[in-house]
């Protein structure tokens, strides 16, 4: 789709200024109901090009479901052509003269935030601005109160979203494994997963969950409801970390080929290290407690769900390293229904021990934290806290020899 700049420039004080601003006014009601019927038209075009592909019975003939999809993008393309001319031929104008709802407004907005990533990232520009579109016409369709429209258009919607969302994910896994990135680029590529994939739950899952068999998310619906519980009030350092957690548990069974586990475990590494500096950072201890325990529920998340699903490891050692873990970890089980309380402790012990092994391979970095695991494992009864003391000798006087040559 041809792109046009977008520039809002002062209208004229002056008498043929004033009447060309009056006019532009007065035809932008047409404009509106021109554009209107367009997109109705290539909406209408477009959802049977994509019921024609996505119906098994229509593709009897060996190349059939090719000529289908064929027709199915070039009416999606038509179609999205339509919204975007609709947003430089009214909202756009609208803001200009100063006639725009607050909801047009909005949409205007986000249009240049998607529209500025042309530039520096082409890929992740290319998903966005479809996403937009689309969320664009579906949030118009709703405010029209269409029901049987919008049903029918739902299934369409979900579908192409689900996808966009797992080429946004992808690209970002893509980013994440150039080793020229710096830090900060890395740190930013994370929150945009976690972001992308908030988006995707609060507002493409619950329409997925609605229109699809019941029993398709029932694996997820215990970490939903958890999710949704901090959509709302003011979430503190250890309630965002808690939160990120859940999305990428989420995303394990969502987005397993989008968002592999290769950077899924770069993910938890990122919470871990954030959890660390949260805990040494606490002034008050009641937070410094609720960190530990968020630190020891990410141990357990990144070691139990995630490495004991892992194939590949990059170090053999570590693999023989982590084998011991597991073991460890399988002999402590035994206790969790003999001895729920020793369980809890052992558990504890095994996840400190193992993360304390972690840092200590940068005892520059993780000082503080070192010094912290420490002091939990004395507390817990596994290591004893040795006063480093000393004591003065009385010193010796000796006489000196002269001898004489």
């Amino acid at each position: 789709m041809t792109e046009r700049g977008l520039r809002v420039l002062e209208q004229d004080k002056t008498f043929f200024g004033k009447i060309t601003g009056t006019i532009t006014k007065l035809l932008i009601p047409t404009k509106v109901g021109i554009n209107g019927l367009l997109i109705y038209a290539k909406r209408n075009n477009m959802l049977k090009a994509f019921e024609n592909y996505t119906n098994e019975n229509n593709h009897d003939e060996t190349n059939q479901k090719e000529v289908n999809f064929k027709k199915y993008e070039d009416m999606f393309a038509l179609y999205l052509e339509s919204i975007d001319k609709y947003v430089m031929d009214s909202i756009y104008h609208k803001v200009k003269n100063d006639t725009a709802t607050l909801f047009e407004r909005n949409a205007l907005s986000k249009y240049y935030t998607v529209v500025h990533l042309k530039e520096t990232q082409y890929i992740e520009y290319k998903y966005r601005k479809q996403k937009y579109l689309l969320e664009l016409d579906y949030q118009t369709l709703g405010a029209q109160n269409r029901e049987k429209l919008l049903k029918r258009y739902e299934v369409f919607y979900v579908s192409k979203m689900e996808a966009l969302y797992k080429g946004i994910l992808k690209n970002y896994s893509i980013q994440l494994a150039d080793h020229v990135a710096t830090k900060e680029r890395k740190n930013e590529i994370y929150e945009k997963i976690f972001q992308t994939l908030e988006e995707y739950i609060v507002t493409i899952l619950p329409i997925k969950m609605r229109t699809e068999p019941q029993d398709t998310y029932q694996n997820i619906l215990a970490q939903y409801d958890k999710f949704s519980t901090f959509l709302a009030g003011k979430l503190d350092g250890r309630d965002v970390i808690e939160k990120k957690l859940i999305l990428l548990g989420i995303s394990r069974t969502l987005f397993t080929h989008s968002l592999p586990l290769i950077v899924a475990e770069q993910c938890y590494i990122k919470l871990l290290k954030d959890t660390r500096a949260l805990i040494v950072n606490a002034t008050i201890e009641k937070k410094k407690n609720r960190a530990y325990e968020m630190l020891i529920t990410l141990i357990e998340d990144y070691n139990i769900r995630l490495l004991s699903t892992k194939i590949y490891w990059d170090k053999p050692k570590q693999r023989e390293e982590y084998k011991k873990f597991w073991e460890n970890y399988k002999e402590i089980t035994k206790l969790k229904e003999t001895g729920p309380v020793e369980y809890a402790k052992q558990i504890e012990i095994l996840f400190v021990r193992n993360d304390l092994k972690a840092v200590e391979t940068k005892p520059e970095k993780y000082a503080k934290i070192i010094q912290f695991y420490k002091q939990k494992l004395v507390e817990l009864g596994v290591m004893r806290n040795i006063k480093n003391s000393y004591k003065t000798l009385p010193q010796k006087t000796t006489k000196k020899k002269t001898v004489v040559a």
